[in-house]
């Protein structure tokens, strides 16, 4: 006799973009079988600045895919940061392996659905999910080409506005993100440098030229969304930070824009509750871990998506699989994402602003020291986290450096 309680699935994955190919390739190698499933069909594009710090590409370099061998892919050698008083800092990375770099969504994507695949996964595409309900001993779930499944486990990668949670926990009005951006690609851009370039009406965000192989650039801004009063009137904003006089300087003479504009919410409210509903465990975006100064997520969906793989690979149940994941979560990013939204409050100021980039460019040793804590080299609060201090810990090489 067939137990009704058997599940067809061991673990279903929810969203196939970082985190979720994460978890799959993580449960994978744990002896897992999971199954992926997208609505979308790759390749596909995801609104996003395209940045990668030393703690993505890390965590890449850890999932098996060499970001350098993607087409679109830059790497960064030195960062320009700018004050709202207009100083310029150059802030120099390492040579030893890679310490940040740029990348399109849609190629970054797309090669991390191809090396799930390659590592056995099965990923199916075009494929929603339009229901579920968890019970104590699985999850139903209703697919959208009119399929069902039942699964042991879910882990929910799907985004903002995840599906799966709405489903399980309908929100009375729709999360409209922390952060808001917008971000357009530009080609004939000369400049080969990251800028990041800090205006005084856009405080604590800030409007970015982030370059891409041949000669193209992601260009966009982001700011808190209740500091600029909703959508239109970040709207309106558009236009006017393109012609500010850092963004053409780094984008330079010939720079041209493609196509138009796109604008996404940015999710940067983490909380412990939010991180497990019974037998799903929400990763990435849907979890809320991007970074509150930056609003840079991919480091933090891989990384929630590989702990939540090895929660449930660890057994046995609901209660002490999501006991485990929160535990690994806060224990991996609670402190950082602390420490960032504590600066975020510092970055809100001109004054506060003004003072971090000048203190920032005071000396060689402070130039390249916070380029290495602006783009992850190591976490934001190691300093402040004894426990994670080891030989090293604050001088690591970049990514990829074995293989250079």
């Amino acid at each position: 006799m067939v137990d009704p309680r058997a599940a067809d699935i061991e673990l279903l994955v929810v969203g196939a973009g970082p985190a979720g190919v994460a978890a799959a390739i993580t449960a994978t190698r744990e002896g897992l079988r999971p199954v992926v499933v997208d609505r979308a069909r790759f390749p596909r594009d995801k609104t996003c600045g395209d940045g990668l710090t030393a703690g993505a590409l890390h965590r890449l370099e850890d999932l098996g895919l060499d970001v350098r061998r993607l087409s679109s892919y830059e790497g960064i050698r030195e960062a320009v940061i700018v004050s709202p008083s207009g100083r310029r800092v150059e802030l120099p990375l390492g040579a030893d392996g890679e310490h940040a770099g740029v990348v399109t969504r849609v190629e970054l994507d797309a090669a991390l659905v191809a090396l799930a695949r390659e590592a056995g996964v099965d990923v199916r595409e075009e494929t929603a999910v339009t229901d579920l309900r968890v019970d104590g001993h699985g999850v139903d779930v209703v697919l959208g080409d009119g399929g069902s499944c039942r699964a042991r486990w879910v882990v929910a990668a799907d985004g903002h506005y995840s599906p799966v949670r709405r489903r399980l926990a309908p929100a009375p009005t729709r999360d409209l993100g922390t952060w808001h951006a917008f971000r357009q690609y530009w080609s004939g851009v000369d400049e080969r440098r990251l800028w990041a370039i800090f205006e005084e009406d856009l405080l604590p965000g800030y409007a970015w030229v982030f370059p891409l192989a041949g000669g193209r650039a992601n260009v966009g801004f982001g700011v808190l969304r209740g500091h600029a009063r909703g959508g239109k009137a970040l709207a309106s904003l558009w236009h006017s930070v393109l012609e500010r006089a850092s963004v053409r300087a780094a984008l330079g003479p010939r720079a041209e824009p493609e196509g138009t504009h796109r604008a996404w919410p940015i999710p940067a409210a983490y909380d412990d509750a939010s991180l497990a509903h019974g037998r799903v465990l929400f990763v990435g975006d849907a979890a809320a871990v991007v970074d509150p100064m930056t609003g840079e997520g991919i480091a933090q969906a891989i990384e929630t998506g590989m702990l939540a793989a090895r929660a449930v690979a660890g057994g046995p149940g609901p209660a002490i699989v999501a006991a485990r994941y929160r535990r690994d979560v806060r224990a991996a990013l609670g402190a950082d994402l602390r420490i960032a939204g504590a600066l975020q409050q510092v970055l809100r100021s001109p004054l506060g602003a003004r003072a971090a980039v000048r203190a920032a460019g005071l000396t060689p040793w402070t130039r390249r020291n916070f380029a290495r804590w602006m783009f992850e080299d190591y976490p934001r609060a190691l300093a402040f986290t004894p426990r994670r201090w080891r030989p090293g810990a604050f001088g690591a090489p970049g990514a990829y450096v074995a293989s250079a």
